[in-house]
């Protein structure tokens, strides 16, 4: 056992015996080690003005991804290649990065500056030559400018981002490559005592001992939830138990049938294989959160915390996807849908944790679409999530899976509706009026902050409208037909 973290910084091993559960890197950084290059702006994750970049080995690869330091905890760095702005300039030379800011105007009040330069960093080194507009400002959903303007950060990226990299860091990749994989040992980390402590088993027997004597013990995958329950709701957590170092939880694993995720899997791990189930997967995976979020955030922690908003658990119970939980009894797998049972409750025993999901492929005779609705577009939680999973056979609906969030205490799927739709001819969008109708009788929506019971009702029916008329072809002159009729009857009644 190991009773210190160590990671890499400036090309030096930093080790830390020190370390609080909950202490996060951006603390460390400006308030142990005085660096105050990184800034603090919300505190969760949302303005990217903490953003540094973690270098990783991934598949033999050095790999740098851009991370929010405010909710990343410092215990989770183990293992990495730490580099903040402070780092980029090489014998007073800026980076070429920071040169192009420069150059191109693009800081003015300079808070935010150091978090966009960090993330462009990361897309520097990114093995992506796209070079357009469109992949900048998807690497920079993560990061908020009120000052300067966008045009000019992004015409820095432009300008020196798509180029082949050639900066100290890839000159001395090799010598980085070596430490890294000389860090990474297969030792339990345990600092601390048995009051307070920050653990990270290397195996899943580890996770499950540790687990099973400390049930108490705050699980954590990626930190972009559990970081803003530290920052925002300044709940204390004496326990946490990593679970970034544990030998094939992060697995991601594509077969004929669909493709198996393990726990610790991040967004930005799965996503080419969720693209690949289905475009409209891929498309809700691009959309969830910013790069910082989606290097660090995992399916399996969104599935955890059990959030009745969740983005991916509807389009996963649509699919009709199982769940791996395991603990020092056994393990057992069960419908992802039965593992919701109240808002704030799921079917997982004290000393169980999540292993890992297998996400089924649709076959030839399905049709799967899914929806996020939010109030932005980048980096918003739902406020209706819908997904829909049609089987056709000789035009009409012989079996239907649709699921929500945000229209429940859970994810829940529409047992009324998928019944009603059962024999509907996609030919004829009359037909699809009872299920139109029973969807009213699935759900009570909630009125909160992010929208109303009836916008969220509206929004619910006009998805299931929205998923027939493209399973079936329909044009949009014959979806305004069924919501007229749909409209007159709820008047008449």
């Amino acid at each position: 056992m190991r009773e210190k973290i160590r990671f890499l910084k400036n090309g030096e091993i930093v080790e830390l015996n020190g370390v609080h559960p909950a202490e996060t890197l951006l603390d460390y950084l400006r308030l142990r080690r005085r660096e105050t290059g990184t800034k603090e702006g919300c505190g969760e994750g949302d303005c990217g003005a903490c953003t540094v970049a973690l270098g990783r080995l991934i598949d033999g690869k050095l790999v740098y991804q851009p991370v929010n330091s405010c909710i990343q905890l410092l215990g989770m760095i183990d293992g990495a290649e730490l580099v903040t702005v402070e780092d980029l300039a090489n014998d007073e030379r800026l980076h070429p990065v920071q040169q192009a800011m420069v150059d191109l105007h693009g800081s003015q009040c300079g808070f935010c500056t150091p978090g966009f330069v960090m993330t462009l960093f990361t897309l520097y080194h990114a093995d992506t030559r796209d070079k357009t507009r469109k992949t900048v400002t998807d690497w920079l959903a993560g990061n908020l400018c009120r000052c300067t303007g966008y045009r000019p950060i992004i015409d820095a990226a432009l300008q020196s981002c798509f180029d082949v990299a050639d900066d100290a860091f890839m000159r001395r990749a090799a010598e980085t490559c070596e430490t890294l994989t000389g860090l990474a040992d297969r030792r339990d980390i345990y600092i601390g005592n048995g009051d307070s402590f920050f653990a990270s088993p290397a195996t899943i027997e580890g996770l499950a001992a540790i687990y099973g004597q400390n049930p108490d013990a705050t699980l954590v995958a990626g930190a972009t939830d559990v970081g803003l329950w530290i920052t925002k709701h300044l709940k204390q957590l004496p326990k946490i138990i990593w679970l970034g170092r544990i030998e094939g939880l992060d697995r991601v694993e594509e077969t004929p049938g669909g493709v198996l995720i393990g726990a610790t899997a991040t967004f930005a791990e799965t996503e080419a294989a969720m693209t690949r189930v289905s475009p409209d997967l891929g498309e809700l995976w691009r959309r969830i959160g910013s790069k910082q979020v989606r290097a660090s955030g995992t399916v399996g922690g969104n599935i955890a915390n059990g959030s009745p908003i969740g983005d991916t658990p509807p389009a996963l119970i649509a699919l009709g996807a199982t769940l791996e939980l395991q603990s020092q009894a056994g393990s057992r797998t069960l419908a992802l849908e039965d593992f919701f049972i109240e808002y704030g409750k799921q079917d997982r025993q004290p000393d169980e944790f999540v292993t890992g999901l297998f996400v089924p492929r649709p076959d030839e005779t399905q049709v799967f679409r899914c929806y996020k609705i939010s109030k932005r577009f980048d980096q918003d939680i739902s406020s209706v999530m819908a997904a829909f999973l049609f089987t056709l056979a000789d035009g009409e609906i012989t079996a239907a899976r649709i699921a929500y969030g945000g229209m429940a205490g859970t994810p829940r799927r529409a047992f009324n509706a998928e019944a009603a739709l059962l024999g509907a001819s996609m030919e004829d969008p009359s037909t699809w009026s009872e299920g139109m109708k029973a969807l009213l009788s699935d759900f009570t929506p909630l009125n909160d902050m992010r929208a109303s019971a009836d916008y969220r009702m509206e929004t619910a029916r006009a998805l299931l409208a929205k998923a027939l008329m493209e399973a079936s072809g329909s044009d949009r002159s014959e979806l305004r037909v069924l919501n007229n009729r749909e409209g007159s009857h709820e008047q008449a009644a």
